[in-house]
C-alpha cells in the first residue's frame, strides 16, 4: 500500500492512501469499493493503537493499509458511522482478522453483519490509544448516523461525518422530516459549537472545512436537500 504524506483530502478510487500526521494522531484516508467509500485509519502515535472508521469494502486493501509487519498498529476498534450497506461490507473480515471490537449507534445496529460490541450514543467518548473521540449523533440520513470528533490540543478539530455532511450539502434524506432533523442536528451539534477551521472528513469524496460550508446553510435549508 502506497501512502502519500502530502495530505489534501483527495484520494482516488483504487489509488494511493493519504496520511495526515498530527502531534498525537495520524489520520490515513483510503477510497475503497465501487461507490468511492472513504475509510479512515486513526493511529495513536504514542501507543501505536488504531481505530478504523467504516470498514466499507476491500478487506485486503484495508489490511494492507493497517500493515503486515511487527510494527503495524494494533487495531482495537472498528466504528461504523451508519447502517447503509456500502459502509460495512468489510466489517466482519477486518474486525475478525484483527480481533477488533466493533461499535455503532443502537438505532443503526440491526442491519450490521456483526452485532456491535459497543453501542455509541450522543455525548459518549471512545479512545484510540491516548486520543479521545467524541460521539455526535446526527439524526436524518439514517436514525443512528454518528460523527466522531477529535479535538486536537495543538490544532483545529477533526470531524468524521459519515454520510451526514459533505462539501456542498447534507447527506441524502428521504422526506422533509428527516431533512429538517439532520439540518437541526448539524446546526446545533456541529456548526453551532465548532470553529470554522474544523476539518471534516465525509464518507465519500473530498474533505472540507466548516467555514467553507457555513455560509451555505440558508441555501441548503431553502432547497431542502
Amino acid at each position: 500500500m502506497n501512502v502519500l504524506d502530502d495530505y489534501t483530502g483527495h484520494v482516488e478510487p483504487g489509488g494511493d492512501a493519504a496520511r495526515r500526521t498530527l502531534n498525537a494522531l495520524t489520520i490515513t484516508k483510503l477510497s475503497v469499493g465501487s461507490m468511492d467509500n472513504n475509510t479512515y485509519l486513526l493511529v495513536c502515535r504514542a501507543q501505536n493503537q488504531a481505530l478504523l472508521i467504516d470498514a466499507a469494502a476491500d478487506p485486503d486493501r484495508i489490511s494492507d493499509l493497517i500493515g503486515h509487519g511487527p510494527d503495524r498498529p494494533a487495531l482495537r476498534t472498528v466504528v461504523t458511522t451508519h447502517q447503509h450497506a456500502d459502509h460495512w461490507q468489510a466489517l466482519g473480515a477486518v474486525a475478525g482478522a484483527n480481533g477488533a471490537n466493533t461499535a455503532a449507534h443502537p438505532a443503526d445496529a440491526g442491519p450490521l453483519p456483526v452485532p456491535p460490541d459497543f453501542l455509541l450514543e450522543q455525548g459518549d467518548t471512545l479512545t484510540v490509544g491516548d486520543c479521545p473521540l467524541e460521539v455526535i449523533h446526527l439524526r436524518g440520513h439514517t436514525p443512528g448516523s454518528i460523527a466522531l470528533l477529535y479535538r486536537d490540543p495543538s490544532g483545529p478539530p477533526h470531524l468524521f461525518t459519515g454520510d451526514s455532511l459533505f462539501p456542498g450539502g447534507v447527506g441524502r434524506t428521504t422526506n422533509p422530516t428527516d431533512f429538517t432533523s439532520l439540518m437541526d442536528d448539524l446546526e446545533e451539534r456541529v456548526f453551532g459549537v465548532l470553529p470554522d477551521d474544523t476539518w471534516f472528513y465525509p464518507g465519500h469524496g473530498d474533505d472540507s472545512v466548516l467555514g467553507t460550508e457555513r455560509p451555505k446553510i440558508p441555501e441548503w435549508r431553502e432547497r431542502g436537500w
